[in-house]
């Protein structure tokens, strides 16, 4: 913290320096204060981020140098001072103090000057170290991404990533993840598929070149591949071959079990284009991925049948409770809530915890074709 208070100290000296320049030689107006107040909130804002551990190191450089180079223009637009206005220069050095004293002031309340700093690679490995049901995609993306680069020739972690970037939303970067998957991989049909289904989130439902070239793919690998099956035959349907797009999907209809996952869908959007003439109108979206929902149940049963081997971990009981209780299964949270509950019925403070766990709001919960 040292180095953030030497960085914060010779920040404050600039600024004030650059207000006392335009002090001595400016006549004050009525909106000089206006023009640099936003530029004195970005520039207090910037540093607690920084205390907070939110800003990476190159971030927080240059998140510096903008607010720097902000605040150095509205004081060079400010209009001529007289030189004899002492009044206007007390103001303005006034008003520097008070910046200074108002960061200290804000550092004192909210900051934590005990603390070491905490890059993003330690917030990563916090992230790796927690209970997986707790996390958001897009911490689980970023535990992926060093899962990816410490095994560079496995599609695995990357199309794992793809997803979880793709639940969040991010779906620029679920595409780049995919791209880098099928140069390992490049016989994967399943890895095609969704890089393919990918394009099409990104373009708002439309199956566009992009999309068709790696649906294609996908085909060549496995000519039985469901999702590639479905695009490009929803494609000749938007392209105005009605009947050629219903063939295909029928035909999928038919390849697919009585009970396999979309083919109760799959038979409406049939009826409904029968129906219509043309494709429904609802578009595809990006939606929390099963396979990414069970790789975190997964990880969550494992740290179970840990606790199960060695239950003297009241720590561990609290994550498995409240990932229990994030993933909406209440029969498995109050079960581990009630083991935990008897290994720890005299250590009031787990017990709280245990109970603040067990309310923990469960995440709504998405569904995929």
């Amino acid at each position: 913290m040292i180095a953030f208070w030497i960085a914060a100290a010779g920040l404050s000296v600039v600024t004030a320096g650059l207000v006392l320049r335009g002090a001595a030689r400016a006549r004050p107006i009525d909106d000089a204060e206006t023009r640099l107040e936003p530029h004195r909130r970005r520039l207090a804002e910037v540093e607690r981020l920084a205390i907070d551990g939110l800003l990476a190191e190159d971030e927080l450089k240059a998140a510096r140098a903008e607010a720097g180079r902000g605040l150095l223009a509205a004081a060079d637009q400010a209009e001529s001072w007289s030189r004899d206005g002492t009044g206007p220069r007390k103001a303005a050095v006034a008003a520097v103090g008070l910046a200074c004293a108002s960061a200290a002031a804000l550092y004192l309340v909210v900051g934590h000057p005990g603390l070491a700093d905490q890059p993003f690679a330690k917030r990563v490995a916090a992230w790796r170290a927690a209970d997986p049901g707790t996390l958001e995609p897009a911490k689980i993306a970023a535990v992926l991404e060093g899962v990816a680069a410490e095994r560079p020739n496995d599609p695995e972690p990357l199309v794992f990533m793809a997803k979880a970037h793709a639940a969040a939303g991010d779906m620029a970067s679920a595409e780049q993840a995919l791209r880098k998957a099928v140069r390992i991989a490049p016989k994967r049909a399943d890895i095609w598929s969704l890089l393919g289904e990918t394009f099409v989130i990104q373009t708002e439902g439309q199956v566009g070149p992009d999309a068709k070239l790696a649906f294609g793919q996908a085909l060549k690998a496995d000519p039985a591949d469901v999702r590639a099956r479905y695009y490009l035959a929803r494609a000749r349907i938007a392209e105005g071959d009605v009947a050629g797009g219903l063939s295909d999907w029928r035909s999928l209809a038919q390849s697919l079990a009585p009970n396999a996952p979309g083919r109760e869908s799959l038979a409406a959007e049939i009826a409904a284009v029968q129906a219509s003439g043309k494709l429904p109108g609802a578009e595809p979206a990006a939606e929390a991925d099963p396979q990414v929902q069970g790789m975190i149940a997964g990880m969550v049963e494992g740290l179970a049948q840990r606790l199960k081997q060695s239950p003297d971990d009241p720590d561990g009981w609290v994550r498995l409770v409240r990932a229990y209780a994030v993933m909406g299964d209440a029969a498995k949270r109050d079960a581990a809530l009630a083991t935990a509950s008897a290994l720890f019925k005299d250590q009031p403070k787990v017990m709280s915890a245990l109970r603040q766990a067990a309310d923990t709001p469960a995440q709504a919960k998405t569904t995929t074709r």
